[in-house]
């Protein structure tokens, strides 16, 4: 049949039609697939920080210690950042709806199983299941996001949506846990999650278009295993070195194991034919210093909001809701502040930016610790408040944005989970650094205020193990005893939270500077090369299966 034929000219301006049609549909629908995405991380970054209002309940009623308090937070942060790259590999090279669902799944089935937790490890354990969901969950949401806007300024406003997003997460997870303990028991800060990853697991179905990297490498689990047991070997080493005393042999054996684990990673990674982190990454001071910028920052934040939040119910004896509440200044100034950083780094540049963002961080954080005393009220942190909101606004979406500049496109999986783990890490080693040195200046002055007392050994383990144990046995005392007790107990607390907040401003403080001597200004355009990782699906915008 001729080409000219009109059958032949039908056939061909069906394709054509078919072809333009399904074009305009995607790009009807990539803003409303772009909520569905953002939607679901909220909510999973929501749970880096909802259950830091909760703290003071686990301890009245599982009766948790402070070290207990930074597992429970910390595992969770643990698995999402060892699993994050294998998550990004896995939906690049399979698929990235398939896997974003997956997470979602996963998240939502051990958030039920978190909420009616019974004991302080069964909840840990559901805690780290939710990390593994959330590290399939997150680097597909980004790399979603990063194959679906193709012009690069829409891209950029997009990346700066979602970061804001996470961002916002980190920030409202005080306030909605504050909300729900109002009105319902602890564990519906992890109920909550059900509903919106089903609603978000619907609306993937129905917009969220699918791509891979048929080429991408094979996953790398034994460098998952790694990772995951060079940084909870390390963490248990922080967390657990008031407790154990750091010049114990359990404490100084077990550093020094996670720092030779970590070690073996690197080699591995670097002589695997299929590593999951790409070690060249980090040749490109766009990459490797954006990323360290996250880390440190999310440092000084979440190692911040872990405290801040027990301070406020425990010393200032607000509620979980009124706490949650007076955190709002951080999320108010974020919401303002993230949309508005990538316009402000194309007039000043990526560098100033990122670095204003963590001077803020470190000068909210020196700020608080100034006015951490005895006679402090709410409305002296509330400067420092601010200037965190509005540093974590700056910081975020500017670092992404350079992360996520610094790879292919074909790489977005791994970008975008590198991004990730910075995030995770930093808060992870925040909670534990900053929290492990609140406990030992803590423990320090209790046991100094209690020498020579006939103090029994329950009583005294209560006590040393969290300001919460400390007031619950003085409550039990009564009388100017008691009184006394819960006296020194706040003086100590806040002595250990001065200490801790100078110590994560000096951190974020330093990560300011080494922006500034080695980011670059600007970003220069994504490298694009052959895209091969964007092979859609036929029913890319029609719900069909991934």
């Amino acid at each position: 049949m001729p080409l000219t034929s009109p059958t032949v000219r039908s056939i061909l301006a069906s394709i054509q039609y078919h072809s333009v049609s399904k074009s305009e549909a995607l790009r009807t629908h990539r803003w409303a697939a772009f909520a569905v995405v953002c939607a679901s991380a909220l909510i999973i970054n929501v749970d880096n920080t909802i259950l830091n209002v909760a703290l003071p309940t686990l301890v009245r009623q599982l009766h948790a210690t402070s070290s207990a308090l930074q597992w429970i937070v910390d595992s969770y942060a643990m698995v999402f950042a060892g699993l994050l790259l294998v998550g990004g590999s896995l939906a690049d090279r399979f698929s990235r709806k398939r896997f974003f669902l997956i997470g979602l799944t996963v998240f939502a089935g051990a958030s039920i199983g978190a909420a009616f937790a019974g004991s302080v490890p069964l909840l840990i354990a559901c805690r780290a299941v939710m990390g593994g969901g959330a590290a399939l969950t997150i680097p597909s949401s980004l790399s979603i996001i990063n194959d679906i806007f193709r012009d690069p300024a829409e891209r950029a406003r997009a990346i700066g949506g979602w970061a804001g997003t996470i961002g916002l997460g980190i920030a409202v997870g005080p306030i909605a846990g504050g909300l729900l303990l109002a009105r319902f028991w602890w564990g519906s800060i992890f109920i909550v999650n059900v509903p919106i990853a089903v609603a978000g697991f619907v609306g993937a179905l129905a917009l969220v278009p699918d791509s891979k990297k048929p080429a991408a490498d094979r996953p790398d689990p034994a460098g998952a295993l790694l990772s995951i047991a060079g940084l909870g070997l390390l963490l248990w080493a922080i967390i657990e070195g008031p407790t154990e005393g750091w010049a114990s042999g359990d404490v100084i054996g077990v550093g020094l194991a996670s720092f030779a684990v970590l070690g073996v990673f690197v080699a591995w990674e670097a002589h695997s034919r299929h590593p999951m982190m790409k070690l060249g990454l980090f040749s490109d001071r766009r990459f490797s210093v954006a990323v360290s910028s996250e880390s440190l920052g999310t440092f000084g934040l979440l190692g911040g909001l872990f405290l801040q939040t027990q301070l406020l119910q425990f010393d200032l004896g607000y509620s979980p809701l009124q706490a949650g509440l007076r955190i709002l200044p951080i999320a108010a100034v974020l919401v303002v502040s993230a949309p508005l950083s990538p316009i402000l780094a194309r007039f000043i540049g990526v560098k100033l930016t990122v670095a204003a963002g963590m001077a803020a961080i470190a000068g909210g954080l020196w700020w608080n610790s100034a006015v951490s005393a005895a006679a402090a009220t709410y409305m002296d942190f509330v400067p420092g408040l601010l200037l965190i909101g509005l540093g974590a606004g700056l910081l975020l979406p500017t670092a992404t944005n350079s992360v996520l500049g610094a790879v292919p496109r074909g790489d977005s999986g791994i970008g975008s989970a590198s991004n990730a783990v910075a995030l995770q890490i930093g808060g992870a080693l925040g909670v534990a650094v900053i929290g492990s040195v609140l406990s030992t200046r803590y423990q320090d002055r209790m046991t100094a205020a209690l020498a020579g007392r006939h103090v029994p050994t329950a009583a005294m383990h209560a006590i040393l193990g969290s300001l919460g144990g400390a007031l619950a046995v003085a409550g039990r005392v009564g009388g100017n005893t008691g009184t006394a007790l819960a006296r020194v107990a706040r003086t100590a607390f806040m002595s250990g939270n001065k200490l801790s907040l100078t110590v994560g401003s000096v951190i974020a403080l330093g990560g300011a500077l080494l922006v500034l001597a080695l980011l670059p200004t600007r970003i220069p355009p994504q490298a694009s090369g052959p895209d091969t990782d964007t092979t859609k699906a036929s029913a890319a915008v029609g719900g069909g299966a991934a």
